[in-house]
């Protein structure tokens, strides 16, 4: 593995201060380091309970008020875990901004990702339920 040296005060190549100061330790020691040499995937336990399984049509229901970051990242993290499972929404409002300011809608999330969706208000599509 390569070792390279960093030069003392070169503040732009770190994440924070404190990793500027741990650098400067470092270095007043003479001792060689990499800095970020590597990325490590790693997995995160966690489970998830769709609302509703329509077992006789081969998908899930999620139903969602909001549709926050969390939700977001959490189902693309089931998607790429689990890409033959077919999850599809049901929004209060599917028309709803991502976050405040954003132009993207929770249908447009839908759409660039490739999950169906709906809106609670107009009832269940019935493409959905065509075997």
């Amino acid at each position: 593995m390569a070792k390279r040296k960093k030069n003392k005060k070169s503040t732009n190549k770190y994440r924070s201060g404190s990793e500027v100061k741990c650098a400067n330790l470092l270095e007043k020691r003479k001792i060689e380091y990499l800095y970020e040499p590597h990325t490590f995937s790693y997995i995160v336990e966690k489970t998830y309970l769709p609302d509703f399984q329509l077992e006789e049509y081969g998908f899930y229901i999620e139903v969602k008020g909001r549709f926050v970051s969390s939700d977001r990242a959490k189902h693309l993290r089931i998607k790429k875990t689990y890409p033959e499972v077919d999850i599809r929404f049901i929004f209060d409002n599917p028309n709803a901004k991502l976050y405040k300011g954003s132009k993207s809608t929770y249908a447009d999330w839908c759409i660039k990702h490739e999950y169906k969706y709906c809106k609670l208000a107009d009832g269940l599509p019935k493409e959905w339920f065509r075997k």
